[in-house]
């Protein structure tokens, strides 16, 4: 099954040129099938390409997702048109009240601040609080999973010499857990960050599990309650021209960025990115979908 997304979403048309299908509400609605509602709160400055990064993984599944944007109330985005977010997105205070099957939040270019100097930081942490009572399974991506980790158990974030960024070889803990269901002894995933958590944090608490790490770039994902929290140190969902396009924008104007590793064919930026993370990620959101959302969700939980 395809997407219900909003009419006139601008990642609708963006993915028909991919081949991608997807649905909007006026089709989906003549559908008598009670869709897995998922929320995304959206933290990067790029709304739309974002949008269109999870839509596109999103969308390769057999299942009928309901997707709902939620903005930050406090905090008005620069990259983004104020049009596009009055129509596509709605605030907290609107959404609180209603459940959700699965969650979603993104990362945002905010690791060298102290999670406390975050402007929307009380906002963020009584949304991770109402999560957890309103959304069956939420997942965090990058540094959401860094500040969910934070605000849910108390684990640090440490500051790298030089970013974490490029392809990284990650290890699954235990193949036989349903999110590495068809997956190999190894996976790539992309890693963009300036921060890093901790192995030997994370062991000292008895509520975490980490389920996938790589000798080059730490822990990879991070469980809590039995799935009901992802935490991914990652971006399986960026698309092929993503870390060449962060790349060329901080070259020159930063020191502690270099090329990113295992990504340009024979390491020259010259040449063309090699997508090798592709497959596994539309399998890691396809298994949390269906293992851990759809069918551990009670039918009525949404009323």
């Amino acid at each position: 099954m395809p997407l219900r997304l909003p009419d006139k979403l601008p990642a609708i048309e963006l993915l028909k040129e991919e081949n991608i299908f997807v649905m909007n509400d006026s089709r989906a609605t003549s559908q008598d099938i009670r869709p897995l509602r998922i929320a995304i709160l959206n933290l990067m400055p790029l709304k739309i390409t974002t949008e269109t990064d999870l839509i596109r993984i999103l969308s390769n599944n057999p299942l009928q997702l309901e997707i709902s944007f939620m903005r930050i109330k406090g905090h008005t985005p620069k990259n983004t048109p104020v049009e596009h977010m009055m129509m596509f997105y709605e605030d907290f205070d609107e959404m609180r009240n209603h459940k959700y099957d699965g969650l979603i939040i993104t990362g945002a270019p905010l690791e060298m601040m102290n999670f406390e100097e975050v402007n929307y930081w009380q906002e963020l942490t009584e949304i991770m609080d109402w999560s957890r009572t309103n959304v069956y399974s939420t997942l965090y991506i990058c540094w959401a999973s860094q500040a969910g980790l934070y605000h849910n158990y108390g684990i640090k974030k440490y500051e790298l010499p030089m970013k974490k960024f490029g392809i990284f070889k990650e290890y699954p803990s235990d193949i036989k857990l349903p999110l590495f269901r068809g997956f190999d002894d190894v996976f790539p995933m992309p890693h963009s960050r300036h921060t890093e958590i901790r192995r030997e944090d994370i062991l000292r608490c008895k509520d975490l599990r980490i389920v996938a790490e790589s000798p080059e770039a730490g822990v990879g994902i991070v469980m809590a309650r039995d799935g009901r929290e992802i935490y991914i140190t990652g971006h399986l969902e960026y698309s092929p021209y993503t870390l060449d396009t962060e790349y060329r924008r901080d070259l020159g104007k930063r020191n502690d960025v270099s090329m990113p590793q295992h990504y340009y064919r024979d390491d020259n930026p010259e040449n063309e990115p090699v997508v090798t993370w592709r497959a596994h990620a539309n399998l890691f959101y396809n298994n949390w979908l269906n293992y851990y959302v759809y069918q551990e969700t009670p039918y009525d939980w949404i009323k």
